[in-house]
């Protein structure tokens, strides 16, 4: 998308990237955009757009991953400081929002308990069936240039507890600054 987040008068570029990170490029000069911002989120992403949504006269970002969050970066002053020994007062619309994102949070947490006890219930009954639900993956394999390698990216929208890589050649496994996954090599074999 193109959007004026800094405010500047001109428009700069907001670019979401498979890998999760999230720019703000400027164009200071006519020859090359400039990287102003970066953001990394923990999964791709597949939108993204600038405006205004939470609050007049703060733009914004939206940026839509690829399980469904929106994630929102905002121009509005996150702190707010107070001078020495001076408390630090929130506002009646602040105090509001807190409030109501507090009954929200208790009513989801009511929410989840009476489903996991729904389904406890449900699942030590003696007609109860199991089954392995069906979850798209978001799967890439793709070829580094630089250092003739491949980056093997999956997503899907659960935890992911195990990957199992089979290879009959010898592979090498390289670890990446973003990668948060405990790597262990074991032998198979071959029978």
């Amino acid at each position: 998308d193109s959007f004026d987040i800094l405010g500047d008068g001109v428009k700069e570029l907001l670019v979401g990237r498979d890998d999760g990170v999230l720019e703000i490029y400027n164009f200071e000069s006519a020859d090359d955009p400039v990287l102003r911002y970066d953001y990394a989120l923990s999964e791709s992403i597949a939108s993204i757009q600038g405006g205004c949504v939470g609050k007049d006269g703060y733009d914004e970002i939206l940026a839509a991953t690829y399980s469904g969050w929106l994630t929102g970066l905002t121009t509005e002053p996150v702190h707010r400081e107070g001078g020495s020994g001076e408390e630090l007062k929130l506002s009646q619309e602040m105090q509001n929002k807190i409030s109501s994102l507090r009954n929200e949070l208790e009513h989801l947490q009511m929410k989840v308990h009476q489903e996991r006890e729904k389904y406890q219930q449900s699942s030590q009954s003696s007609t109860a069936l199991s089954s392995v639900p069906a979850f798209s993956v978001n799967d890439k394999f793709t070829l580094n240039k630089d250092d003739a390698s491949y980056s093997l990216i999956l997503e899907v929208q659960t935890a992911i507890d195990n990957v199992l890589v089979q290879s009959d050649v010898p592979i090498d496994l390289l670890d990446v600054d973003k990668n948060s996954a405990v790597v262990s090599f074991s032998s198979c074999d071959s029978e």
